[in-house]
């Protein structure tokens, strides 16, 4: 492996000079195997442009600076919140689309299905820093109004991308978005796009610290993400071009991991492309207002499924989002996303923006937070939510769960103690009363009928008040499958 030191190509770093130009001559003069390196320093950039097989290392001591001149980042189409258009380029890319000769296949879905000409084997690495600058790029670019803001890191069409040990700070919009790529680790390193070093906030917005999107084989492990928004968001596309690229996100581990401030781990919103087989699994979350969400507004399309929350530790003291209208509890299914008002009554044909979500499982999962609801559950009428499964979880907040699924088929099971595991459930006390006046009536009446002595008679008033509190707050036809530790609705 032959090593490429940015200075010996007139790279300075003084924290001032913009040195786009020698070291993206670095970059180009690496070999198949070689290494980039960015040694001890403060180097200013703008965009730059890594190629297949090669490894870009910032050493311990050394800082990627994002250059604030918005002329360092060209202009040209890829993909943001869902859609392909036109956006300022990144901090570090993939190799620019433009020069590769196949723009007219990329144009317009962004998606290079021939092998042989998509990029593979890229590593970003070290102990250094990448600040994308993005507190003063994200004002810049908004002003300028020619595009879309950048990224700190965006990989396209890439099969085999490493970013570790490395930290990566303040992003434009989201921090590392890769977009069509394959066999992506995220190992050991630290993303920061909610406070700087000295704890001052950095101005963001759109602020998500790792998005894959419309990706295979995805692997994050042993990582810290701070995130003033979500901290990680699972996509796969908007709407009809999503649905017509239809390339899922799936196939991805998230373990061992802490996730501090935002909205925690979150599938969609843009997954009109479908999600499946995720893992979340030994993870902490602290201070986000949630630590689960699958988001799916009305008209989206694409199914969702096979999702575990494993093992998982949530502690929220923070207020900051108690009043976001979008997040709606420490772990929330909501397929009414971004509407201000749902109804949950109001049924719609089914057509190819009806969203299929099933198959979520969160198991041994603590949950407190200060904020909002400990569970919200919105499915919709037309296509009620699917398989969604609570086993040996312990959750608290405000106010507990809410659960508006719609007429029809709908399977929510909670295992190992209701009682038990769950706090502060139900929030309608009004219908939990009325319930429980007519069940406990109905008891009273059939009672002389009953074979049962007056020990097994108060078990069961117990049991049938207790399910009648939980279950009130459902807004849906009710039946009782099993008294005991199971209960399905």
């Amino acid at each position: 492996m032959k090593i490429y030191n940015v200075v010996e190509f007139g790279a300075i770093p003084d924290g001032k000079t913009c040195n786009t130009k020698a070291i993206q001559a670095a970059i180009d003069a690496c070999g198949v195997g070689d290494q980039v390196l960015i040694p001890s320093g403060v180097f200013v950039s703008g965009a730059l442009f890594l190629h297949s097989e090669m490894s870009f290392c910032v050493e311990e001591g050394a800082v990627l600076l994002g250059s604030t001149d918005l002329n360092e980042y060209p202009l040209y189409r890829y993909r943001f919140e869902g859609k392909e258009q036109l956006c300022h380029a990144s901090l570090i890319n993939t190799v620019d689309i433009r020069d590769t000769g196949i723009e007219d296949e990329w144009y317009q879905t962004g998606y290079i299905a021939d092998a042989s000409k998509r990029l593979k084997g890229i590593t970003i690495e070290g102990k250094g820093t990448i600040d994308a600058n993005g507190t003063v790029l994200r004002k810049l670019e908004n002003e300028a109004k020619l595009g879309i803001r950048g990224r700190a890191v965006v990989f396209r069409n890439t099969d085999g991308v490493i970013i570790r040990d490395i930290i990566i700070r303040q992003s434009p919009a989201w921090c590392v978005h890769p977009i069509f790529c394959t066999d992506v680790l995220l190992d050991h390193m630290k993303i920061c796009n909610k406070y700087a070093e000295d704890g001052t906030p950095y101005d963001l917005i759109n602020g998500d610290g790792f998005d894959p999107d419309s990706c295979k084989n995805v692997r994050v492990t042993c990582c810290e993400i701070e995130s003033q928004d979500d901290c990680i968001a699972i996509k796969s596309g908007r709407d009809a071009e999503g649905r017509a690229v239809g390339i899922p996100t799936e196939n991805v581990e998230i373990i061992d991991s802490v996730f501090c401030y935002g909205f925690g781990v979150a599938v969609g919103s843009e997954m009109s492309g479908g999600v499946r087989n995720v893992l979340v699994k030994n993870c902490k979350f602290e201070d986000t207002y949630s630590l689960a969400s699958v988001k799916a507004p009305r008209g989206r399309g694409g199914v969702i499924e096979d999702i575990i929350y494993e093992n998982i530790q949530h502690i929220n003291n923070s207020l900051e989002h108690q009043d976001c209208r979008w997040f709606r509890g420490a772990i929330y299914i909501d397929q009414f996303y971004s509407y201000e008002q749902y109804d949950e009554t109001a049924c719609e044909p089914k057509n190819e923006g009806t969203a299929v979500i099933r198959n979520i499982t969160f198991k041994n999962v603590e949950s407190v937070t200060k904020a909002g609801r400990a569970v919200f559950l919105m499915g919709l009428p037309e296509q009620p939510l699917e398989n969604i499964f609570f086993e040996n979880v312990r959750a608290s907040g405000l106010s507990g769960l809410s659960f508006y699924c719609g007429e029809g088929r709908a399977a929510v099971s909670f295992k190992n103690g209701i009682r038990n595991r769950f706090y502060r459930i139900a929030v309608n006390f009004k219908d939990c009363m009325i319930c429980t006046i007519i069940i406990f009536i109905i008891a009273i009446l059939t009672y002389p009928f009953s074979i049962l002595n007056i020990r097994h008679f108060i078990f069961l008033t117990v049991k049938i008040v207790e399910y009648s509190y939980i279950h009130t707050s459902v807004k849906q036809n009710l039946k009782f499958r099993k008294f005991g530790h199971t209960s399905s609705f």
